[in-house]
């Protein structure tokens, strides 16, 4: 099974910048973007008649919003954190779909901000989203991707003491990536490549950092701890261009 995740930072702009030449290539058997900045009917996607098209989009206009595109009908589909209805998933971020030996949970986690006047708001999805993937994994397997707005160790950014206690970078979001890793979740990546450096998902806009690599690690591929001898390969495709970020790509 071949599962890819892509923050397309716009998926208009990114149709126009190769996208489906990407897609058509790849052959996933799932699909996963995030950061799809769409409201329902402003894009018609032509992806195959065997491909089903599931989307959580954003209330606010060109903002967040995730989809999935795959192959297999899913048993059920949640969108967002639907269990909490004090707090629902206004910005479209994410995504979970049932099939018959695991759940998909595609997601795109809230940014801290530069200034983090929004710490407090990611710590506290943090805390819930891991909640909610705990009760999943109580029923089935969970495989998680998406844009986790995080580095969590210094191998995953090149400049890591410049960027100490950045969004992105503080010890309290990296903090919540090894509590949900030590609830029973494996990265994916690490997991086959615990030594690799210079693998990066996401660069800044400002000239050069791409070519020079000057990049973080924040988009994921995580599993359930009992899923992980299934784990085939995991991939970056970081010389695909059309977002600010790179499809990351798991095997299983």
């Amino acid at each position: 099974m071949k599962l890819i995740s892509w923050n397309v930072n716009g998926l208009r702009a990114c149709v126009k910048k190769g996208f489906l030449d990407y897609f058509k290539d790849t052959n996933a058997d799932i699909f996963c973007i995030q950061e799809t900045k769409l409201q329902e009917g402003q894009i018609n996607l032509e992806l195959g008649e065997e491909y089903r098209q599931y989307w959580n989009y954003a209330e606010k206009k060109g903002y967040s919003g995730t989809a999935v595109f795959t192959r297999v009908k899913p048993l059920t589909v949640l969108y967002g954190l639907e269990e909490d209805v004090d707090q629902p998933d206004s910005e479209g971020r994410i995504l979970a779909l049932e099939f018959d030996s695991f759940y998909l949970v595609n997601v795109y986690t809230p940014n801290a901000r530069r200034d983090l006047s929004r710490l407090p708001l990611r710590l506290e999805w943090e805390d819930r989203f891991r909640s909610f993937l705990l009760g999943l994994d109580q029923r089935k397997p969970v495989i998680v991707c998406g844009d986790l707005n995080v580095a969590h160790h210094e191998i995953d950014l090149k400049n890591a003491k410049g960027n100490r206690n950045n969004s992105g970078f503080t010890l309290e979001e990296r903090e919540k990536m090894t509590v949900l890793l030590d609830a029973g979740f494996v990265d994916t990546f690490r997991h086959l490549y615990p030594e690799r450096t210079e693998a990066y998902s996401w660069w800044s806009n400002m000239p050069g950092v791409r070519e020079r690599n000057v990049g973080w690690r924040i988009d994921y591929f995580l599993t359930s701890n009992r899923l992980s001898p299934s784990i085939i390969d995991a991939q970056i495709d970081c010389e695909i261009r059309g977002s600010d970020h790179c499809p990351v790509v798991l095997l299983m």
